[in-house]
């Protein structure tokens, strides 16, 4: 048994819960409570995987942190489900020459382009939609991020994996009236913080969801003979 469990160590495929949280460098997220979750924000380097549904703002998540790190160093979206609207990012601050967009043929040509854009030293961000990945995959888009000192954005449909991937950071996210809900289910070296609701409309009220008023009819009053 203690030779598979030091197996397993290796592998880092076993979390000790006396293991030491170290203090690592972060990015702010741009939000404050979810700076706050993440104990300061994205770490420096490595894969953060998103799980979640196209369309629900989870894009949006990202601007501001996309915004704060890409004026040295280029923004790679691989295969993003639709063409990003240039009139936006540029609306948001954006300079275009740094935005980079990849429309792969295959998700293995994918995938390849992701790990060369990680590991170039030339990006900041890479961000790449990808439906599966294998624990192997993971590993080499990890060690590619360390390498380039470039943060990795992995965006998949939430499903119940039988092992989670080596990554940073793992969150689902949800769509919610007044933004996002996120649940950190993996975060690297500590324990995740459950589910909350990430509030944007500060940032984009046009987006959040309103609830209508109740439509009341007032009773006439009956008059007194």
């Amino acid at each position: 048994m203690s030779e598979l469990i030091e197996h397993l160590k290796q592998k880092h495929w076993l979390w000790q819960g006396n293991a030491q949280n170290q203090p690592t460098e972060t990015y702010s997220t741009g939000f404050a409570l979810l700076d706050s979750k993440l104990e300061g924000g994205f770490p420096k380097h490595g894969v953060i995987e998103l799980q979640s549904d196209s369309g629900i703002g989870e894009l949006r998540l990202l601007l501001p942190h996309l915004l704060a790190s890409s004026e040295e160093r280029m923004s790679v979206f691989i295969q993003p489900p639709g063409y990003l609207c240039a009139e936006m990012l540029v609306e948001q601050g954006f300079d275009l020459n740094q935005i980079l967009l990849i429309y792969p043929e295959t998700p293995q040509h994918a995938l390849w382009a992701a790990e060369q854009c990680l590991k170039s030293g030339t990006c900041s961000n890479v961000l790449l939609w990808q439906s599966e990945l294998e624990v192997h995959q993971a590993r080499r888009l990890q060690v590619a991020s360390e390498t380039g000192h470039c943060l990795h954005f992995l965006f998949k449909q939430a499903q119940q994996d039988i092992f989670s991937l080596p990554v940073s950071l793992s969150m689902r996210l949800e769509p919610h009236n007044h933004g996002l809900t996120v649940t950190i289910t993996k975060r690297k070296g500590d324990w995740s913080h459950g589910s909350f609701v990430l509030d944007m409309r500060t940032r984009w009220s046009q987006l959040a969801i309103t609830q209508p008023e109740p439509v009341v009819i007032p009773f006439p009053l009956r008059k007194q003979g």
